[in-house]
C-alpha cells in the first residue's frame, strides 16, 4: 500500500478537525476532563498525530505536555507526582506526549529503572488509572507501532535534515539495537495495564498519514456525542471607515526582502 498523499491527507483530515473543534467546544460547555497519552516507537510520529489534534484547538485549552527527564528532587517523589501535576481541570484537554508509561518502556530497556521498579509500576498503574476514570476523566491511550525499517528511513531522515536533527540522542542511537527489547517490553505493559477501564489502542504508523486519520477518527468516534449548540454570536458592521496603523515611539522593522 503506497504512502498517502499530502492533498489526499489534508482533505480527509479538515472535516475531522471541525469535529474536534466540536468537541473541544463541548468539552468547554459540559466541563469534561480530557487525557490522551501518545506512545510508541521513536520515530513513530507522535508529535505529528498530537499535532493533527491539537492543531486547530485553543492552547489555553488544549495542553500538550512533553516532560523532559525528571529532576533529582522528582525521582525522589512517588513516581506519578509529576504526570498528576499536567492533569486537566474541568472544561480541558490534556495531550501527553509520552507519559508514565516511560517506566515500562525506554527506563525498563535502557536500564534506568530496576526489574523490582518496572514490576511494582505495572503493579500500580491500573489502579491509578481506575482512579482517574472513576472520578470523570474522559481517558485514552495510543501506541503508534512502525517496522524497523521505517524506524530507520525515519532515523536518517532526521540525520540528513538539520531542521530534524534535534529529534536525535544517545538513547535513539542505542534503541536501534534494542528494537526486539522494545517489543518484549510493549507486550508485557499491554498484558498488565490493558484493562477494561483504561483499554489500549494501537495504531499502524508505518504510514504517518493514515495513522493520523486512523488515530483521530478513532478519538472522535469513542468520545460521546458531542454536538453543541454554539451561542448566536451578534457581529455587526465596523460602523466607519477601516483605520491604519500609526507609529509614534517606534516603527515597525523593514520586511524581509522576497525574490
Amino acid at each position: 500500500m503506497s504512502n498517502l498523499k499530502r492533498k489526499k491527507y489534508e482533505k480527509l483530515l479538515e472535516p475531522m478537525q471541525e469535529e474536534l473543534v466540536g468537541m473541544a467546544h463541548w468539552v468547554a460547555a459540559t466541563g469534561q476532563r480530557v487525557v490522551v497519552l501518545f506512545e510508541g516507537r521513536d520515530t513513530a510520529g507522535k508529535g505529528g498525530a498530537i499535532q493533527a489534534v491539537a492543531g486547530q484547538l485553543n492552547p489555553r485549552q488544549c495542553h500538550v505536555v512533553a516532560l523532559a527527564k525528571p529532576s533529582e528532587e522528582e525521582r525522589s517523589q512517588w513516581y506519578f507526582q509529576r504526570y498528576v501535576a499536567h492533569l486537566p481541570c474541568a472544561g480541558q484537554i490534556t495531550l501527553f506526549d509520552r507519559s508514565w508509561y516511560n517506566r515500562a518502556g525506554v527506563e525498563k530497556v535502557m536500564g534506568f529503572a530496576t526489574e523490582e521498579q518496572v514490576a511494582a509500576f505495572l503493579k500500580a498503574v491500573p489502579q491509578f488509572e481506575r482512579m482517574l476514570v472513576a472520578d470523570g476523566i474522559l481517558f485514552f491511550k495510543y501506541w503508534l507501532t512502525c517496522d524497523q525499517e521505517k524506524q530507520e528511513e525515519r532515523f536518517a531522515e532526521r540525520v540528513e535534515d538539520p531542521l530534524k536533527r534535534w529529534k536525535l540522542s544517545p538513547i535513539d542511537q542505542a534503541a536501534r539495537e534494542k528494537y526486539d527489547d522494545y517489543t518484549r517490553a510493549r507486550e508485557a505493559m499491554l498484558k498488565a495495564t490493558h484493562t477494561k477501564e483504561a483499554p489500549w489502542t494501537l495504531v499502524d504508523f508505518n504510514d504517518q498519514r493514515r495513522g493520523r486519520l486512523t488515530l483521530v477518527r478513532d478519538l472522535l468516534d469513542r468520545l460521546p456525542d458531542t454536538k453543541c449548540e454554539d451561542a448566536k454570536l451578534d457581529w455587526p458592521a465596523l460602523g466607519h471607515k477601516p483605520a491604519k496603523e500609526t507609529f509614534g515611539v517606534l516603527k515597525p522593522i523593514p520586511n524581509t526582502p522576497v525574490a
